[in-house]
C-alpha cells in the first residue's frame, strides 16, 4: 500500500513538473540567438576576455609571484 502511495506521488509531481515546463514561454532559435548576439555586442568592452585588464594587479589570473626565503 505505501508503494503504491509513493508512487502516485511520484506521478503527480512529474506531472507537476511537465506543466510547469508547458508554461514555459517558448521563442524560436532565430529569435534567441540575435538576443544572445545584442547582449554580446552591448556588453563586449566590458568583457576582460576580448579587450584585456587595465593593469597585471586587476587579472585575476595572473601568475602568481612566488616568495623563496633562502
Amino acid at each position: 500500500m505505501d508503494m503504491m502511495i509513493s508512487n502516485l506521488q511520484q506521478q503527480r509531481q512529474i506531472t507537476e513538473q511537465l506543466r510547469r515546463e508547458a508554461a514555459v514561454k517558448r521563442i524560436p532559435v532565430s529569435q534567441a540567438i540575435q538576443d544572445i548576439i545584442k547582449y554580446i555586442r552591448e556588453r563586449e568592452l566590458e568583457d576582460c576576455l576580448m579587450v584585456g585588464f587595465s593593469s597585471q594587479k586587476a587579472n585575476p589570473f595572473r601568475e602568481k609571484s612566488s616568495c623563496v626565503v633562502i
